[in-house]
């Protein structure tokens, strides 16, 4: 196997106005997700499914890239907007059309309380 061949995941202490929080990008041929990791849940791309979530009890916001504009870093979340969220990640004050930045603060503030 080529080292061109082997998937890439990474991850990363992300510093925020509320606290840290790991940000998470993995990438294989022709497919990636990023994700940022709270305590109190996630912020991720469109790969999630709030259903699932939901149905564990868990805080999952996530924003939606497009073919031409993809998520790839946790970075690239913090101006996405927000397209769909579990009852658990909206209790905690996160909003469909907000950035994921605002999303993720809601989350470490959570989590501190």
């Amino acid at each position: 196997m080529s080292e061109a061949a082997i998937p890439r995941t990474i991850s990363r202490n992300l510093q925020f106005e509320n606290g840290t929080a790991i940000g998470i990008s993995n990438r294989w041929n022709k497919g990636q997700y990023c994700s940022i990791l709270t305590e109190a849940g996630i912020v991720g791309c469109g790969i999630y499914d709030t259903r699932t979530a939901a149905e564990f009890g868990q805080a999952v916001a996530i924003a939606k890239g497009t073919p031409e504009h993809p998520l790839v870093e946790p970075e690239d979340l913090f101006a996405a907007k927000i397209v769909d969220a579990t009852p658990q990640a909206k209790a905690l004050g996160i909003e469909i059309g907000m950035p994921g930045k605002a999303a993720v603060e809601l989350m470490l503030k959570a989590a501190q309380e």
